[in-house]
């Protein structure tokens, strides 16, 4: 307080009272959030003791993130703090998901060391906007289905699940996968291979085949060649034949064997494992060694 026994505080005062410097304060008074009450005859500011508690509240706001235009408009009384804090805590998730992002952007860049094209390109992935991340897997997924709709509908609505979207808040290991799945379903090699997997899911189906014997017939491979590797039979085994006869049926093996070659491609193989990521699934059953017996089986039988 000062000597003159009015109960006022003088700037420096005011600054030993509450630990802060009298730098901070004097700026916080130019800025207009601590007016002082009156000056002294020497023309030192003067401050009582609600100034005091007003700039516990100011610190306060600030040390939790609050601009100072903020802090006005609580002092004000135009807002109240909590209405000023569901504000704050809306911009803090934005800054939050923004840093997810960089941070995503970063590891991917660390892990591959990817060049500086690399990085921009994967930045910019990273940032789309929800509109332009859809409308980049519905032009993935009207490619790779235009002019077949004989493929079977529970193909199509399978391979939209598995291209889902980002969720509001992910977690850095989704937006790496969605970057490389982005990156992935835009390649066109990769697109002409999901093109030719569904053209054969396409010939295969006629005007009187039921959705669903595309799974079905996924299911009944993953049943079969799990119990022929569990009874230790060979792919170029005599007994393998019974097994692919009751998984073939009727159909071309040469046409089969097509099919799962392109269906059991690392590439296709790595975009499961990138969706079930972004998807927020866990590790998802592979079953590449059954396809892989099966794949041999057949191979062993055509020759090649």
């Amino acid at each position: 307080m000062i000597e003159n026994g009015t109960g006022l505080f003088t700037i420096g005062a005011l600054a030993r009272a509450t630990g802060l410097t009298v730098r901070t304060i004097r700026y916080w008074s130019d800025e207009g959030v601590l007016t002082p009450v009156t000056r002294s005859s020497g023309g030192y500011r003067l401050y009582d003791a609600e100034s005091a508690a007003r700039l516990e509240l100011i610190r306060t706001l600030r040390e939790l993130g609050l601009g100072l235009d903020d802090v006005r408009t609580v002092l004000a009384g135009e807002r109240t703090v909590a209405e000023v804090a569901a504000a704050h805590v809306a911009a803090l998730d934005a800054q939050i998901r923004s840093l997810k992002v960089t941070r995503a952007v970063l590891s991917t860049v660390a892990r591959r060391g990817s060049s500086a094209k690399e990085t921009t390109l994967m930045n910019k992935l990273a940032r789309l906007s929800a509109a332009e991340r859809k409308r980049i897997l519905e032009d993935f997924m009207e490619e790779i289905f235009d002019g077949l709709d004989a493929a079977d509908p529970d193909i199509r609505r399978r391979l939209r699940f598995m291209t889902a979207d980002l969720p509001d808040d992910p977690t850095p290991e989704q937006v790496d996968a969605w970057v490389e799945l982005a990156e992935l379903i835009q390649d066109p090699d990769f697109r002409a291979l999901m093109r030719g997997m569904v053209r054969f899911n396409a010939a295969d189906r006629g005007p009187d085949v039921p959705a669903g014997t595309s799974l079905w017939f996924m299911s009944r491979l993953v049943q079969l060649a799990g119990e022929a590797r569990g009874r230790g039979i060979a792919p170029q085994a005599p007994e393998a034949e019974d097994v692919l006869r009751s998984l073939l049926g009727d159909a071309d093996p040469s046409a089969v064997l097509d099919r799962l070659t392109a269906a059991s491609n690392a590439r296709v193989a790595r975009y499961r494992e990138l969706s079930a990521i972004v998807n927020g699934l866990g590790p998802q059953p592979s079953h590449e060694e059954d396809f892989a017996w099966v794949v041999a089986a057949l191979r062993a039988r055509a020759g090649r």
